[in-house]
């Protein structure tokens, strides 16, 4: 069964419009999904939805309301809320481009795929995508979909574009927040050496394939036993503070990790030599572009 697009509409540059479709670029992995259980009858429970004084209601007569005072609510019906016009409901344009790395990684959400239309689309969508891969530039605009208006990414993906959902300026807590308290002192530079040299032992390409889902598993084989009428143990959890403790040798463990064979992928071979970290002057971070609302036309 073929997928069903997420949204359709016109991806347009200036005076250029392509028809497109976009459709979830991701999809829920393994899971295990728990439900509650009323232990002495073994029964399900279930949740219904009720009014104080009045009990549980039907569906029908539920609707969105907001909240304007303590217990005062505007309500809006769906043909309210559908009738909102923005022109970004049915058009995508390309308003700035930046370079990916302006962007910084915590402002990305979810991604999606674009792909033109019909093909009559297809020459038009096509010039796009080579110019954005040869720019090495990313698109942006804005988007509304599914009751709010995204910005959004846009950039090559193969033979086709995808786009990402970013956050909003207010919605991302600023780092300096949580990051004030740690020292900005340079550190030793073998020590600074050592750790590089790890960093490259332990480098490989990336691979999604390559990682699981433990955890899935771990609880899958518990539910399969107990499905068999086994005994589960467990164990109490005795291992070590997962906050760490000082390492008294820093420099002696870090050695002892380069010479372990930590599963990378280097296949045996010596590590590259790393130059000394001193000789190198602290790079600057790039700077990042957080995406600002705009106000709705």
């Amino acid at each position: 069964m073929a997928a069903r697009p997420y949204w359709k509409g016109q991806l347009r540059l200036a005076l250029v419009s392509i028809p497109v479709e976009v459709f979830s670029a991701t999809k829920s992995g393994a899971a295990i999904a728990f439900n509650q259980i009323h232990e002495p009858s073994g029964k399900r429970i279930k949740l219904e939805k009720t009014v104080p004084g009045i009990g549980p209601v039907a569906p029908e007569d539920i609707v969105k309301g907001f909240e304007y005072a303590k217990g005062e609510y505007v309500v809006l019906d769906e043909k309210e809320i559908e009738g909102v016009r923005l022109e970004s409901k049915k058009t995508l344009e390309l308003t700035q481009f930046v370079d990916a790395h302006e962007i910084d990684a915590i402002y990305y959400d979810k991604p999606y795929y674009v792909v033109p239309a019909d093909d009559l689309a297809e020459e038009a969508f096509i010039v796009l995508r080579e110019a954005l891969r040869q720019s090495r530039k990313v698109g942006l605009g804005q988007l509304a979909m599914r009751g709010r208006e995204y910005v959004v990414s846009i950039k090559p993906c193969g033979r086709g574009l995808v786009m990402e959902t970013l956050r909003y300026a207010d919605e991302v807590n600023k780092a300096s927040a949580y990051f004030r308290e740690i020292d900005d002192a340079k550190p030793d530079a073998e020590l600074l050496e050592l750790a590089t040299t790890l960093i490259d032992k332990k480098t490989g390409k990336f691979d999604a394939s390559d990682f699981k889902d433990r955890y899935v598993d771990a609880l899958r084989e518990i539910i399969e036993r107990k499905k068999a009428g086994k005994t589960i143990s467990v164990d109490s959890d005795t291992g070590p503070d997962p906050r760490g403790s000082n390492i008294v040798d820093l420099m002696a463990a870090l050695k002892s990790s380069i010479g372990k064979d930590a599963g990378g992928k280097d296949g045996g071979k010596p590590p590259a030599k790393a130059k000394p970290a001193a000789d190198k002057k602290a790079a600057k971070p790039a700077a990042t572009t957080p995406p600002r609302r705009r106000a709705a036309r």
